[in-house]
């Protein structure tokens, strides 16, 4: 299995960034080819320190690394790769990794 974890950054009004998103990109999102399963953290997000500088955790998952290449490569993975800049005012890291059980 690999995934797509996405760390949306504090935005500057949550409220216009949780409707966009429930709205709008989930929806988007869910239409990428390969995709198997869309999961997103509920609120609050911490660290063992205290709060994240974080809004919102999307995890995406796949087959393999190749799923996901394939996926943005797609106009569906790459309609929703540009929609990210519609809603993400605080920005977003992307992070792509095959994963395995220990």
């Amino acid at each position: 299995m690999a995934k797509l974890l996405v760390l949306y950054k504090t935005p500057t009004d949550s409220a216009a960034f949780d409707a966009y998103y429930w709205e709008k990109h989930i929806p988007l999102a869910k239409k990428i080819p390969g995709l198997r399963k869309y999961e997103v953290s509920r609120a609050p997000i911490v660290t063992p320190a205290g709060p994240a500088p974080l809004h919102l955790v999307a995890t995406l998952h796949f087959d393999d690394l190749k799923a996901i290449e394939a996926a943005f490569a797609s106009l569906e993975g790459q309609a929703a790769g540009a929609d990210v800049a519609n809603f993400a005012t605080g920005g977003a890291d992307m992070l792509i990794f095959e994963d395995q059980a220990v």
